[in-house]
């Protein structure tokens, strides 16, 4: 290994000198530089290089470099000022770079399958113009010809860099050989042929051809000698002029044609639609973009290519919501935004769209259908508040009658059967959008005793709508209102998990905070539970809040006889003794000695069951190097070597 990082060294010694001889570097910076680079080559060197220490090496390089641009500037301008020439490029000018694609070359003969590798590597052959690009591009698309981005960057690179249609068009070919179903691809290729044409256009019509014609009217005795001095300029057009000079055109006469180019783009765009759509034919967003293409392209024949694309994805796709959600959007397409919809768009264009979805409910009458439209008209009511339940109320005649649609949509869903939980939420919220409480609580006690019963997000917000219904009767709410509440509260809450009803779990504590009795029967309800079923392993833990409540409220004493409730149910999850052993802990650390028993209590309990938990042995350990003594610490240590199976493990944690 070292002498292989010697003799890389010993190849930097002729830009070493011409850096120190050019006065860029000093020789102390060159020092410093050569150490650098042997710790980067003894990295490099290792059995199992890791990418980081490429990158490492490779930003390092960069950086050095460009600081050896920045002094090589400063120099030639004290040459300047001294009227001496510009010095030729040496060694070191291009010693840099030539490291940098070195170092990427080794990086990722090692990761192969680093995509992200290859990527930097060519756009760093790109930004320097080095001249193994091409090289590159051949050996990463011989790595990974599945991966269609680089199939479309290197025939962009051919395309727009070497100027080589051939060249782009064939490896575009292959990667469609290769990745036939790729949207990206058969989207890109067109684009590209797409452009390639329309430089022929711009060229045409650069070099003195009208638009339309394919012969022209001849020019004075100049215009005719540089044209005949020129004649290469025109070799590119061959295929598309090759009757322009023809015995059918005569000196001063003007021959209408064909826009050759436009018609050729028409033949070009149907042939890859065609063959795109052989290899998708289950995709609708390649059509979408091949009509957004054409909608931007000045093509022959482009109404019929549309009214074609439109009708076969009106024919495959005729059952997916999807396709009648964009063909209704498709009418109004021309507005900004939706708010800007609303305002801008015609009658006309809105009510075709409303058409629209209405036909589709009847051809596809799914839930998918109902959410696409009841989003659509959302967006056309008030797109930033259908997220919101702040109070909103119309201002014009248009947005009471889309509301109207809106309404009646969601009434046809629930008719239907299709109500789903998103909708459901939603059509409760919009009441409460528009300030109609009374019938939001109505509507949120029909869904939640009927279809939506088992939608813990609906259930939120009934019992929401509820406690604002009560507070909004009585600063203070009578018996009757609270234990209305209460029963609904204590059914739902039995009805699912703990993990399930966290939302309302909290909910409900922190309504009932200030009333003893309900707090203290949830409490019980939550016992039972715990101690029926247990709770899961999640991030959320019924019992732990319910001890942080108490001891907010009601101080450390009752939170003791609380958690020591919890802990005596049959299976205590690990998050309680955590919590507990937290709260303990804490005490014991400023000095508190009841916490620090509490704490070892805790700890043992919990090890009990959960002996194999590293973490726990590790906040063990932890509390006796802090609180206890090093031979209170020395024994927990000892204990979990003995217990714990993986010794190895609990060594690299440093217990």
């Amino acid at each position: 290994m070292a002498d292989v990082v010697q003799y890389r060294l010993e190849r930097m010694v002729d830009e070493f000198d011409d850096l120190e001889r050019r006065g860029f570097f000093t020789r102390q910076e060159i020092a410093e530089i050569v150490k650098k680079r042997r710790n980067f080559e003894y990295r490099l060197k290792r059995p199992s290089p890791l990418k980081q220490d490429y990158l490492a090496y490779i930003e390092y390089e960069k950086q050095l470099d460009s600081l050896r641009r920045l002094r090589k500037k400063s120099v030639v301008r004290q040459l300047k000022a001294k009227g001496k020439k510009r010095t030729r490029k040496s060694v070191s000018d291009f010693a840099g770079v030539s490291r940098i694609v070195e170092i990427y070359r080794l990086a990722v003969m090692r990761f192969k399958g680093d995509i992200d590798l290859w990527f930097r590597y060519l756009e760093f052959c790109r930004e320097q113009g080095h001249g193994r690009m091409k090289q590159v591009l051949a050996q990463v698309l011989r790595f990974h010809p599945k991966v269609p981005g680089l199939w479309i960057y290197a025939a962009a690179w051919e395309f727009d860099h070497n100027l080589n249609v051939a060249a782009a068009r064939a490896l575009m070919h292959s990667g469609l050989r290769a990745c036939p179903t790729s949207e990206d691809l058969w989207v890109e290729y067109l684009r590209m042929e797409l452009t390639y044409l329309n430089k022929l256009t711009a060229r045409k019509a650069a070099l003195g051809e009208e638009k339309g014609t394919l012969a022209q009217v001849r020019g004075n005795a100049d215009e005719e000698q540089w044209r005949d001095e020129n004649k290469d300029l025109f070799m590119a057009f061959n295929e598309e002029r090759e009757n322009a000079d023809g015995p059918d055109v005569q000196d001063g006469e003007l021959e209408k044609k064909e826009d050759v180019f436009g018609v050729k783009g028409s033949i070009l765009l149907q042939t890859i639609y065609s063959k795109a759509i052989e290899g998708l034919p289950s995709s609708i967003s390649l059509r979408k973009q091949f009509l957004e293409i054409l909608d931007v392209t000045n093509l022959q024949h482009s109404e019929e290519l549309k009214e074609e694309i439109m009708g076969s994805m009106k024919r495959d796709f005729s059952n997916e919501p999807e396709y009648w959600d964009w063909l209704a959007r498709l009418q109004i397409s021309n507005s900004a935004n939706a708010r800007g919809l609303s305002k801008g768009a015609t009658i006309s264009q809105l009510n075709k769209a409303v058409e629209i979805y209405e036909e589709a409910l009847k051809v596809v009458p799914s839930a998918g259908m109902f959410s696409l439209y009841a989003k659509f008209l959302m967006d056309i009511i008030a797109p930033e508040r259908k997220d919101s339940q702040d109070l909103w109320f119309p201002s014009t005649s248009r947005e009471v009658e889309f509301i109207s649609y809106l309404l009646r949509t969601y009434e046809n869903a629930e008719t239907m059967g299709l109500m789903t939980e998103d909708l459901g939420y939603q059509y409760i919220s919009f009441y409460l959008q528009l300030g109609r409480l009374e019938e939001a609580r109505k509507l949120a006690e029909k869904l939640c005793d009927g279809k939506l019963s088992g939608s813990v997000k609906v259930w939120v917000l009934r019992i929401s709508i509820e406690m604002r219904w009560i507070t909004r009767k009585s600063a203070a709410p009578s018996k009757d209102d609270l234990r209305s509440i209460f029963e609904v509260l204590r059914n739902v809450l039995t009805k699912f998990s703990i993990s399930e009803a966290e939302s309302l779990w909290v909910m409900a504590l922190k309504f009932f905070s200030n009333q003893k009795d309900y707090f203290d029967k949830l409490v019980q309800t939550s016992l039972d539970l715990v101690g029926r079923s247990g709770e899961s392993g999640g991030p959320f833990s019924l019992s732990s809040a319910i001890v942080n409540w108490i001891l907010e409220r009601e101080g450390l004493q009752r939170a003791r006889e609380m958690y020591k409730r919890f802990l005596a149910s049959p299976h205590p999850s690990l998050a309680i003794y955590k919590n507990c052993i937290e709260l303990e802990t804490n005490l014991a650390v400023v000095g508190d000695n009841d916490g620090l028993a509490n704490a070892r209590k805790l700890y043992e309990s919990a090890l009990a069951t959960y002996d194999q938990d590293l973490g726990l042995w590790r906040d063990f350990y932890s509390m006796e190097i802090k609180a206890g003594t090093s031979e209170t610490a020395n024994a927990v240590y000892w204990r979990a070597r003995k217990i714990l199976k993986d010794a190895a493990n609990l060594i690299a944690h440093n217990l």
